[in-house]
């Protein structure tokens, strides 16, 4: 009876290696094609734009330092100047975002934005004086 107990611990322990196993290509992150696109209906020279071009490792370190993650340009926008940024993010539900902004002017030109994840269109927003594109609720 000692040794069918035995041999029952080895199996159920062996079936629960087996069963936490995980093959080595689940640690690499699937990575999504991101398009920011960027546009104003009125001439727009030097607008703000903030994006998301990197997946933070964790939260606390987004939080820590928010703009390491988030370059900012400068860029001359309007009706027929788009501004359009590629990117690739493992967790764009999380941290796909683009915001733009004409900062202290007197002229507010309406911010478009859009951003599109894997070439389907996912936000689209606009205001007078800037515009946030996201899927995430900031």
């Amino acid at each position: 009876m000692r040794s069918v107990r035995f041999g029952a611990a080895v199996l159920l322990a062996t079936a629960g290696v087996a069963a936490t196993a995980v093959p080595a290509a689940a640690d690499e992150a699937v990575m999504h094609q991101i398009t920011y696109s960027v546009f104003t209906e009125q001439p727009f020279r030097g607008a703000a734009i903030y994006y998301r071009d990197t997946d933070p490792p964790s939260w606390a370190d987004y939080s820590h330092d928010p703009y390491l993650f988030s370059p900012k340009v400068e860029a001359d926008l309007g009706p027929g100047q788009q501004w359009t940024m590629n990117v690739q993010l493992a967790n764009p539900d999380e941290w796909a975002m683009v915001m733009a902004t004409s900062g202290r002017s007197k002229f507010p030109p309406n911010f478009h934005c859009v951003l599109a994840v894997d070439g389907v269109v996912v936000s689209q927003n606009s205001g007078a004086k800037g515009a946030l594109c996201s899927l995430r609720h900031w």
